[in-house]
Order: structure tokens, then sequence, then C-alpha cells
């Protein structure tokens, strides 16, 4: 059985080291070094390492960074699923500046050939898990036929609205029970599904009242946690009928962390947020943000991604 299903991405990062993010038109000389990544596979080997046992649905290359993720995969015990792909695995290019700030392109790959028969095929999988945890490098029709398949199955379903420019389909929000977007992508679904336009930058500083507001306009049945990078997160729980619990929203501030990099520090957070409701799902809602958070940190004092993720007994140190 498993307590987690993450369906999703896997990425081959080449990551350059800058003093500073270059310009348009800028040449800068950097540290380059690659390793494993994409949203889906740093998830689920964040949620693997929390401590929860974990099954990743995806698709792969027949090459070198296929064979690296097979490999990774069992190392950290994680049940892979590969829908094997004729294209070559997916790539990210990733740009770390001094503060551990990032940008980063994407070129999909392998991962966009994760298809709706490939989830079908893997139900059984989907019918044992506590939590399935999705992003949108793949294919939307794969991860709604997920959410379907664990709508049916009980379990509760977690989107990671990323990347920010993801068309993300209303059948699929209607299927989230937690969305965890970040400054850049709350903003990018609100202007789409809500037509309400906002700044990121802005977001961290609104009151409680206003920014539960337009959590509860983008997800009206679901909790949404905004998380806000070094000012922490933003939680707002729906009311639920069935406990008698009136609306809820509240502040969680952010975890003190030497800062080396922040690529991957989301998806530290959700991967951990999703092991932490399966593995304790009686704990409070407010326990698996701040598990969450913390965790988050720690990944943000390390170089890399998928490499960055804590294992259990390093975070309990």
């Amino acid at each position: 059985m498993a307590g987690l299903v993450v369906i999703g991405s896997f990425n081959v990062d080449h990551v350059w080291s800058l003093p500073r993010l270059p310009r348009p038109g800028e040449t800068l000389a950097g540290h380059y070094h690659t390793g494993p990544g994409g949203k889906g596979f740093n998830q689920a080997t964040a949620g693997a390492r929390a401590g929860a046992s974990t099954v990743f649905i995806c698709s792969l290359g027949a090459d070198a960074g296929g064979q690296l993720a097979r490999a990774l995969a069992a190392a950290d015990g994680i049940d892979l699923r590969d829908a094997a792909s004729d294209e070559p695995t997916g790539t990210a290019g990733i740009h770390v500046d001094a503060e551990g700030r990032n940008s980063i392109v994407i070129g999909p790959g392998a991962n966009a050939g994760l298809s709706v028969a490939h989830v079908h095929a893997h139900s059984d999988a989907i019918a044992h898990a506590a939590v399935v945890l999705a992003q949108l490098e793949t294919p939307a029709d794969a991860v709604l036929a997920g959410f379907d398949l664990a709508r049916e199955a009980g379990a509760t379903t977690v989107l990671n609205p990323a990347p920010a420019d993801a068309d993300v389909p209303p059948e699929l929000l209607a299927l989230t029970d937690v969305l965890t977007p970040n400054e850049s992508e709350f903003c990018a679904q609100l202007a789409r599904q809500c037509g309400e336009t906002l700044d990121p930058d802005a977001v961290a500083a609104l009151d409680g009242a206003t920014l539960h507001a337009l959590c509860r306009r983008l997800l009206p049945g679901g909790t949404v946690v905004v998380t806000l990078g070094g000012q922490g997160c933003f939680v707002s729980h729906p009311a639920d009928a069935r406990r008698g619990d009136a609306e809820a929203a509240f502040r969680v501030p952010a975890a003190p962390a030497r800062v080396v990099d922040t690529t991957g520090a989301g998806d530290a957070f959700s991967g951990a947020l999703a092991a932490a409701m399966a593995t304790d799902p009686d704990a409070a809602f407010g326990r698996h943000v701040r598990f969450a958070g913390r965790y988050a940190a720690l990944a943000c004092e390390r170089a890399g991604a998928a490499s960055a993720m804590p294992r259990r007994d390093e975070f309990d140190r």
C-alpha cells in the first residue's frame, strides 16, 4: 500500500551558479553542475525522505537521464511507475544567484508523454493511497485522470499549480482538496480562474481577511496554502458543514534558514506536506504545515533540487 502517490515530471537539471542572474543579452561566467530534478521527482523524493511510502507515476526516456531517475528512485525506496518514452528525458536549465534566487527554463521531453492511459494502468496504487500529489510539468489530462481516481478512492488530492504559466482546467481545481501555490502561481491562477489581477510582490503584504477572501474565490471548496518564501505561508480553510467548522485562516512564519539555493523549495514544502498528511492523518493541519515549512527551510541550506531534500533522520536532528 502507498501512503503517497505523486504524478509528475523528472528532469535532468543543468545548473549555473552565478554572482547574480543575467540580464537580457548579457553573458556571465559561473560554476556549472548537473543533477536530478523535475517538480514531480523533487516532490516524490521529499515525500519518501520525509517518511511516506511513495509511488511515483512518470514518463522517462531510455537515455542516461532515465537511468539516473530509476537508480535514484530505487535508492530512496520510491516505487517508480514509468511510461517508457521514445523522447529524451526532460531537462531544465537553472541559474542560481549568490542569494539563492533562481530562474528556470524547462524542456519537457518525455514528460509530455505522460498519458491518461498510463495513469489508469496504475490505478491500483492510487486506490490504496492516502494522498495523491501532482503538479503541471506533465499534461493536465493525465493529472485530471489521477485526481478522478483519487476522488473515487477517497484519497486527499494536493495540487501544486506550477509552473506559473500552467493552464489549470477548472474541472481539475474542482477535484483538488489542497492547493499549494507560491505568490506567482497564486496570482496567475487568480487571473485565469477569477479575472482578478494582483501583483505577486504584493501578496505577502495583504491583510489576512483580503488574502483569505481571494483564496475562497480561487478554491471555494478546498484548502489553499500560499507559500511566501521568507515570509512563511498563509493557510485558508473553507467551512466544513459536516464537522461544523467555520472558515478559518492563519499565517505560519518561515523557519530560519542559512539559504544557499531556493531551487526546489516549493517542491520540498509540497512533498513534505503531503507526506505528513499521509503518515499522520489525524494531526491538525497547522502541524503538517509547520513540518513542511521546516523541511523546506532545511532543503534551502543545500545546493540542488531532488538531491537537497533532507532525509528524515537529518531533519529530526
